[in-house]
């Protein structure tokens, strides 16, 4: 994006972005109340599919998000028209916009930007158009049909849901790491004065494709998903949607906003070491760029939020990059797709929801569902049960397939002139490096 404003003119300088509104959908609850409630109490969202028919497969288990209303959450976007994903994107950044208490109005004054990270996109509407074609022919490739399942709808239908038109519009697809991205590129957009704000995150729906897909990998766990655990056997699929709502520093104070936390900074690679498999040196080296970034010293950062997917390889070759990092006593290291699944596109998404919700409300949230901590992943997993905990900042991790990796720093946040921890105001901006590495995509 560029650091130009149509309106405004160029941007004077960097500026602080805060996060200062959250709308989460996730099996454990809708809302960051319900979410916030959840991760306390380390309450797990693990049921049997029925999204899809998963007759066949050896497990039916996953991460289903209930009780959701579409009709009754959104007043623009009309759910027979658009995707699962579409309606759980435009519901959470319709809670996002009223938890920062902004109404639509104030959007349209001011330029801004809608980013949606994504998996799968639409791949339940097409997965349904596939079986309505084998039994309708071309007859099942209606207009509606074919809308429902454009990837494209996800950010647009936050536009439609919110009546927006002075904004800049993205659907990124860098698989599990994508909600991160999405923030990074928010961010960005807000620091550098292309936007005033930013409604960023992911969303992505249950769909017999990824399931199989996982599946057949023999990465689906029987029971529940057990990051860091001896014996872990592999993830739990699972859906929502994470949006957040980033303003700078200045707009937030004026109009007197409760702030959850401050975006300090991310880091960005991509190694394409391998189709599935993380590689350890690329993911300490995101790391790096990510602290760097931020202005953080590893010694500062007091939690992280792990993409912890519960998979032995994956598991081992993230805790190994972060001793790489942090050395034999990292922070604590949580996996809150323990309880809540893998939300794919989401995923870094709601981890970054929760990092900030760890930062406001001083607790940590457990990695649930465990029982003996792998001799390979030596560090403190906040077994089973949330703890209370002076939180000032967290490394939120995700990590995708083909080596896309994402890492988003969010700290306490302190006014200009005190100094927030890992973050100095004005004065450390001139320290800020580039995020991307070399060959990031």
């Amino acid at each position: 994006m560029s650091a130009v404003d149509p309106v405004r003119g160029p941007a004077e300088g960097p500026r602080r972005v805060v996060l200062t509104g959250c709308g989460a959908l996730s099996s454990v609850g809708i809302g960051v109340a319900a979410f916030t409630t959840a991760l306390r109490e380390g309450r797990v969202g693990t049921g049997d599919i029925t999204a899809f028919d998963s007759t066949g497969f050896p497990s039916r288990r996953g991460h289903q998000v209930h009780g959701f209303d579409a009709a009754a959450r959104l007043r623009r976007v009309r759910p027979e028209e658009t995707g699962r994903a579409t309606q759980f994107a435009a519901a959470a950044a319709r809670m996002a916009l009223e938890d920062a208490g902004l109404t639509e109005d104030q959007l349209r004054e001011r330029r801004g930007a809608v980013v949606v990270g994504t998996t799968d996109g639409e791949t339940g509407e097409l997965d349904l158009l596939t079986e309505s074609a084998l039994s309708l022919g071309a007859a099942a490739f209606t207009g509606t049909a074919l809308s429902r399942s454009a990837t494209g709808s996800l950010a647009l239908g936050i536009v439609r849901e919110l009546d927006l038109s002075d904004v800049e519009v993205s659907t990124i697809a860098t698989a599990c790491a994508a909600g991160n991205y999405a923030i990074g590129n928010g961010f960005d957009a807000v620091r550098g004065g292309a936007a005033e704000w930013a409604l960023v995150g992911g969303a992505d729906a249950l769909n017999r494709k990824t399931f199989a897909g996982f599946a057949r990998l023999g990465l689906i766990a029987p029971d529940e998903c057990r990051p860091f655990d001896t014996g872990r056997a592999g993830l739990l699929t699972g859906e929502g949607a994470g949006l957040l709502l980033l303003e700078s520093e200045e707009s937030a104070l004026a109009r007197g906003a409760h702030i959850y936390a401050e975006v300090l900074g991310y880091g960005l690679n991509c190694d394409a070491a391998h189709p599935t498999a993380p590689e350890e040196d690329s993911v300490a080296r995101c790391i790096r760029l990510a602290l760097a970034n931020a202005s953080v010293k590893p010694e500062e950062v007091d939690l992280i939020s792990a993409h912890g997917t519960g998979t032995p390889t994956n598991d081992a070759t993230e805790i190994a990059a972060i001793h790489q990092v942090y050395g034999d006593t990292p922070p604590r290291t949580v996996g809150v797709k323990s309880m809540i699944g893998h939300t794919m596109g989401a995923a870094s998404a709601l981890g970054a929801i929760a990092s900030a919700l760890a930062i406001r409300h001083g607790f940590v949230p457990p990695t649930a569902n465990h029982r003996e901590t792998d001799p390979a992943c030596r560090v403190d997993v906040v077994p089973n049960t949330s703890v209370t905990a002076d939180v000032r900042v967290v490394q939120n991790n995700g990590l995708a397939f083909g080596g896309n990796n994402a890492i988003v720093l969010l700290g306490r946040h302190e006014s200009a002139g005190h100094g927030g921890a890992g973050h100095e105001g004005a004065s450390r901006e001139g320290a800020r490096q580039d995020t991307r590495g070399e060959n990031v995509r």
